[in-house]
């Protein structure tokens, strides 16, 4: 147990004498400490974890909903909230039974604005009340939607299908009466309503923001998503465990493998299942080059909104290198379903480890050539340098992590702060920035590139030999040779096939350090071969919601510089 986990177990005595009959129990998940509170205390509850010196949890990290109908006889729903101090890194799971009758409960809105669509999203799939919420109305499923489509008896067969967009004047009126000041020199008709997406390149993915302009100035700009929304966490329900690692390719696209590796380890930690150092290794290795990948991505992209084509082609053609390693060992390009529960599909390739070493060479002279025409460039300051800028505490309030949190100023990095295989043996700086603006954001990622070349370098000169799957026979696939060549692994990969993983009842909370920032899954176990719930905790989501915040008084051309350098990828968005 972790020294921050043990603080957390020791201040829970101070959390049940101030909550009093409102505190229930202390509970686990895996090994994070769990306070169940009543749900007239859980608001009260939040507000002294966020505020009390010897808890300082700045930042909701998320907000879900278990609906334990077929878990329990008592009450059918648990609300749920993450809690995290970034600094201390200590972790807090709140959660209060809510009846189905009245499935109400106070809002955490004024604690943290991050709970705006992190409630939004809980009451759209499962349809709790959130008292008191500012905008509670759905997010992910469209207007005319009928029913919460998580909660464990609805039909996912019925089909439901949107006669007219939602044009979203609900939520514009709604801020001309929070901010009047704005409108208040404009005469009526002044003012220009626009639509930014879905339908354009420049919203990098399915994205949709109805902005209110004044002449080119923001007044107003109302995000909305779904547009991408594939049910992830529903097909979770209805596949077996591995199977659902097809699915977690299409949640960051661009670094399809890093989503691959947080899912297999939240799985594998709610089996009790340890990887040999060898998959460890090959895990890093290639989330790092999937990292370098993504980054490219978002850059390269963000210049070319900008209006610098030519780093395009510089950062691109990297990328195509990187995408043919990885082919080379995964067989895919762009989804790979490279991992396994336990383990990998197979060992790296006999060539691998030369050609990962002259690939990585090519990265920075790639970097260098791009930053020669944008660092110093007059046009890109300009266009980056305060645009979209956030201050630290405010980034963490909005739920940041990743790139986005650390050019706020913030040195946090899962990696660093919270390490898992083996990043601790590696050397490795956290960049970060002073402003939290575009151009941080850019800056921050390209320096986070190099780090990725420095960490791949070292997993290489540190590569074990040995097996890349786990001894667990009942529950991680067994070698074709074995399969092939005797009656165990026969019996074995029969076993796994037919019956599935079934890891004991219980339910983890398992993170990872993912290109955008915190990628955490959180899944539930009822003893069968399918999870019960399979919850996401995408990065971007919550950076995405403050978007307003940033774009709001700036240009428009600015709206999208700093789109495009939060990096929201719409399928990790949205699922």
């Amino acid at each position: 147990m972790s020294q921050a986990v043990q603080h957390a177990w020791a201040d829970l005595a101070s959390l049940r004498q101030h909550l009093g009959a409102g505190f229930v129990a202390e509970e686990t998940m895996g090994s994070l400490p769990v306070a169940r509170v009543r749900r007239e205390a859980l608001r009260e509850c939040l507000r002294f974890v966020k505020e009390d010196p010897a808890w300082r949890l700045h930042q909701l990290s998320d907000v879900t909903v278990l609906d334990a109908m077929q878990l329990r006889d008592n009450e059918r729903f648990d609300v749920l909230y993450f809690l995290h101090n970034l600094v201390t890194n200590r972790r807090l799971v709140v959660r209060a039974a809510v009846p189905e009758e009245d499935p109400k409960v106070e809002t955490a809105v004024p604690l943290w604005p991050a709970a705006n669509w992190g409630e939004r999203e809980a009451y759209d799939q499962y349809g709790i009340v959130f008292r008191g919420h500012p905008n509670l109305k759905r997010i992910l499923n469209h207007r005319e939607f009928v029913g919460h489509p998580l909660r464990r008896d609805y039909d996912i067969y019925k089909g439901q299908w949107l006669s007219e967009a939602d044009d979203l004047t609900d939520e514009l009126e709604r801020r001309h009466r929070e901010n009047p000041e704005r409108l208040a020199d404009l005469e009526e008709g002044e003012t220009m309503l626009l639509n930014l997406g879905p339908s354009h390149p420049a919203s990098h993915g399915t994205l949709r923001n109805l902005v209110e302009l004044a002449g080119e100035t923001v007044l107003f700009a109302i995000p909305e998503i779904g547009y991408l929304h594939r049910g992830f966490e529903k097909s979770a329900e209805t596949h077996e465990y591995n199977q659902v690692i097809p699915y977690t390719d299409r949640l960051n696209y661009c670094s399809a493998i890093s989503n691959n590796v947080g899912y297999a380890k939240a799985v594998e930690a709610l089996c009790g299942i340890s990887v040999p150092e060898r998959c460890q290794y090959i895990r890093v290795i290639l989330a790092e080059l999937s990292r370098i990948m993504d980054h490219l991505v978002c850059n390269s992209a963000n210049l070319v909104d900008l209006g610098a084509l030519t780093n395009y082609w510089y950062l691109f053609n990297l990328r195509e290198k990187i995408y043919n390693l990885i082919e080379s060992v995964t067989g895919a390009r762009l989804t790979n379903s490279y991992t396994r529960i336990g383990g990998l599909w197979s060992d790296l390739t006999e060539d691998f480890v030369p050609h990962c070493r002259a690939l990585l060479k090519e990265v920075e002279p790639h970097v260098k050539d791009t930053l020669k025409l944008v660092a110093r460039n007059r046009i890109f300051l300009d266009r980056t340098v305060g645009v979209g800028a956030i201050s630290v505490d405010d980034a963490i309030a909005w739920g940041y992590t990743g790139p986005c949190l650390r050019a706020a100023g913030l040195e946090h990095d899962l990696r660093k702060n919270d390490p898992y295989y083996f990043y601790d043996r590696f050397n490795f700086d956290i960049p970060s920035g002073h402003q939290g603006d575009t151009y941080d954001r850019i800056m921050v990622r390209f320096e986070e590139i190099r780090q990725s070349v420095r960490i791949v370098e070292q997993a290489l000169d540190q590569l074990p030999g040995g097996p890349v799957k786990a001894d667990y026979p009942l529950s991680v696939m067994p070698d074709k040779t074995q399969t092939y060549g005797n009656i165990e692994g026969m019996v074995n990969h029969f076993k796994v096939v037919m019956h599935g993983i079934t890891p004991p009842r219980g339910e983890v909370y398992d993170w990872t350090e993912a290109p955008n920032g915190e990628l955490g899954f959180y899944i539930v176990s009822d003893g069968t071969m399918r999870p019960y719930k399979c919850k996401v905790r995408p990065p971007c989501f919550y950076v995405y919601s403050s978007f307003p915040k940033l774009a709001e008084g700036g240009m428009v051309a600015d709206g999208i510089a700093i789109l495009g350098s939060l990096n929201i990828v719409a399928g990790e968005l949205d699922r």
